[in-house]
């Protein structure tokens, strides 16, 4: 007996807690990986500084929800933690080579004496970002095939990685239209033109590949009555692109009109493909091979970890609510907090 749910429901919160970070981490630091990889397409000194005032207030809070997501798989899936760590060990310390880096090279050109040794450090921002995107994006692709070899493996993982890195430049720039104005607006405007289509024709290409690599994913999406019943993520995707691409093409309009659309699309987006994934791969936490109840910590010590994650979770959603209060509005002159 556990004391406050019954054992079988454990592993299922925990899923969707350990979903929900993963989620909140790609969207929110999704944005600020996103505007460092934009950071090398302007030259101004001034423009640059504006966009890393425009993440600096949220940059490292982001992050929080990748801990909390990780730990969350340690401590309720340690089985699954350890296969998955194990096929991803490379890439996994590859992101943290490069989260590493553009956290120090965001604090250190904040201390450069001259425009040289600033640019530099935003060369190891840039490097930094592009680095976590790709590897992100990398682990993706593996875990989609289930972790499998081959060449054909490697390269849908490297396709992965750059549709993942183009995907996080696409909310990156959709935040410098919400929180920028100006030139600088007017090029992020152009920057998420160019990148929603890329983006469009990844969805559809993870969406493809992951029924087809899995006999039992396959009948998820495609026997009867599900095909109908979920027929309509496919088609709100399609109609969100449209509708995102098309409202791309007018901006910007007067007043600043409908800055914050972009931004809201693109979460939609996100939330609509993470989804999709989610009902591919559930109850399996590593595909095709581990369930969650197979992988699940004892019933006991997940009542205990739960009553934590019922302490923690509010305090990390608060302090991301109140950054965004705090911070609102469009970013002003670079001030390190």
């Amino acid at each position: 007996m556990t004391p406050f749910l019954p054992p079988d429901w454990l592993p299922v919160i925990f899923a969707g807690l350990m979903a929900l970070s993963i989620l909140f981490y790609v969207v929110l630091d999704g944005f600020d990986l996103g505007v460092g990889i934009l950071l090398p397409r302007v030259t101004e000194e001034a423009d640059r500084d504006r966009m890393i005032a425009a993440i600096g207030p949220f940059w490292d809070a982001n992050e929080t929800w990748l801990v909390l997501g990780v730990g969350l798989l340690l401590v309720a899936f340690p089985s699954a933690h350890g296969v998955i760590l194990t096929a991803l060990y490379l890439p996994v310390a590859i992101m943290l080579v490069g989260l590493t880096l553009r956290g120090v090279a965001f604090e250190f050109r904040a201390k450069a004496h001259d425009l040289t040794t600033k640019r530099r450090w935003d060369h190891a921002f840039v490097a930094g970002s592009v680095t976590a995107a790709l590897s992100q994006g990398w682990m993706l692709g593996h875990y989609v095939l289930g972790f499998a070899e081959g060449w054909a493996a490697i390269a849908f993982a490297a396709m992965s990685a750059v549709g993942l890195a183009i995907a996080y430049a696409f909310i990156g720039a959709a935040w410098l239209i919400w929180r920028t104005e100006g030139a600088l607006q007017r090029q992020a405007i152009g920057w998420a033109r160019l990148a929603i289509w890329p983006l469009g024709l990844g969805i559809l290409l993870v969406s493809a590949v992951t029924p087809l690599v899995s006999p039992r994913i396959f009948d998820r999406w495609f026997s009867f009555p599900e095909v109908f019943l979920l027929a309509p993520l496919p088609i709100v995707t399609a109609a969100l692109l449209l509708g995102v691409g098309n409202l791309l093409k007018h901006m910007p309009f007067p007043d600043d009109a409908l800055r914050r659309l972009p931004f809201w699309g693109a979460v939609a987006l996100f939330s609509l493909f993470f989804a999709g994934l989610a009902w591919s791969f559930f109850p399996y936490v590593v595909p095709e091979r581990l369930t969650i109840w197979q992988s699940a910590s004892a019933p006991e010590s997940l009542s205990l970890i739960l009553a934590g994650a019922i302490f923690v979770l509010p305090i990390i959603l608060g302090y991301t609510v109140l950054a965004w209060r705090i911070f609102g509005g469009k970013a002003r002159d670079l001030t390190y907090y």
